[in-house]
């Protein structure tokens, strides 16, 4: 790992945790170099992290003030724009409520409040499911009443635009697409808890969620399935590694032990585990559960190449925008990692794929 990798992991450690930098080794940085950092905070969309950390940097190791004020910029524009976000949520599931159709939020918003400083996490998109496809029907049908475009994916999601916002309705709470399991995690989907999202002033937005050992299961397997496509970015990381220390103490680690070996993926567990506490600083206590320590350099060589969901990956700049070029891209990008999917999680790797390609053609 280059110097300006270990940088930019040793200002996001800082960020994440709020904490004084744990290694200067790497600084003082060249003008160059500050300008490369920040677009690599930017394709792993973790801007207003790195961006703490910096803040914390001893003066003298201070990027230039033209350098510091587009880093300034950016994090307001991330701070605004999930101002935004969280009022289109609140309008948008308000809608649902007020119909008697109850959605749990997944990821997202509802991660965000995980962090010291919610509004630094950058947004994505609205993620919603549904318990049953009766009250996703409903959902659909309020929306084509409003005049909303919704549109049907290949895995069977909704997707649509909300006041300027990305909406998708998912058809399964975890992905998890052995189809043997689908009963067994089904069974998991009861218990819900109830969070409040702040509004900037105004009267907080309470949203159903996962409990924490399902939401922590989602994250993870969500993780795993990007990792073993196109890739994944290092928000989903610190997402995952600021679930792991919120919520421990708080959730179920047995059944999350449990739902790990049910589901095959205790192997990746000891990769993103490892990862977590290698690069992101996660204490090895806050585990969801001990594993053995393994090299996860293999995972940070991935996240690092594709950045957010591996959208910076040479295969995903390619030309072609045809809906048959990008699925047949897509395509080849699981068949590039399946050694990496069969080492680490075989069955879902295998069952992953039949999905891919059932939905793909």
């Amino acid at each position: 790992m280059g110097c300006l990798s270990e940088a930019f992991l040793v200002l996001l450690r800082s960020g994440l945790w709020k904490q004084e930098p744990d290694d200067l080794s790497c600084f003082p940085l060249s003008e160059q170099d500050w300008t490369r950092l920040l677009r690599i905070a930017r394709q792993q969309t973790v801007t207003g992290l790195v961006y703490r950390g910096i803040c914390r940097l001893p003066e003298k190791l201070l990027p230039s003030d033209i350098i510091l004020m587009k880093w300034v910029v950016a994090v307001e524009q991330i701070e605004q724009g999930n101002s935004r976000m969280n009022e289109g949520l609140k309008g948008l599931y308000h809608l649902f409520v007020k119909e008697g159709i109850i959605p749990v939020l997944q990821k997202g918003q509802g991660i965000a409040q995980l962090y010291e400083e919610p509004l630094l996490r950058e947004f994505g998109d609205i993620d919603f499911y549904f318990s049953d496809s009766e009250m996703s029907r409903q959902a659909v049908d309020l929306l084509a009443r409003l005049g909303v475009k919704v549109n049907r994916m290949p895995d069977g999601s909704f997707n649509y635009r909300w006041k300027g916002w990305e909406v998708e309705h998912h058809s399964r709470l975890i992905d998890c697409y052995n189809p043997f399991l689908q009963r067994y995690l089904k069974k998991l989907e009861a218990v819900t808890d109830s969070i409040r999202i702040p509004m900037d002033g105004e009267e907080d937005l309470e949203v159903k969620v996962p409990s924490p050992c399902l939401n922590l299961m989602l994250l993870d397997m969500h993780i795993m399935k990007h990792a073993f496509g196109w890739g994944i970015g290092l928000r989903q990381l610190c997402d995952m590694a600021r679930a792991c220390y919120v919520w421990h103490g708080k959730m179920d680690t047995k059944l999350f032990k449990e739902v790990s070996r049910k589901t095959g993926i205790t192997r990746w567990n000891s990769l993103l585990f490892s990862f977590l506490k290698e690069y992101l600083g996660l204490p090895a206590t806050y585990l969801p559960y001990e594993v053995k320590p393994v090299d996860s350099s293999a995972l940070l060589e991935r996240i690092m190449t594709g950045g957010n969901f591996g959208f910076y990956g040479t295969g995903r700049l390619q030309g072609g925008t045809s809906v048959c070029m990008r699925k047949w891209r897509t395509a080849c990008s699981f068949l590039r990692n399946v050694e990496f999917a069969c080492r680490y999680a075989p069955k879902e790797g295998f069952w992953s794929f039949v999905q891919l390609m059932r939905g793909q053609f």
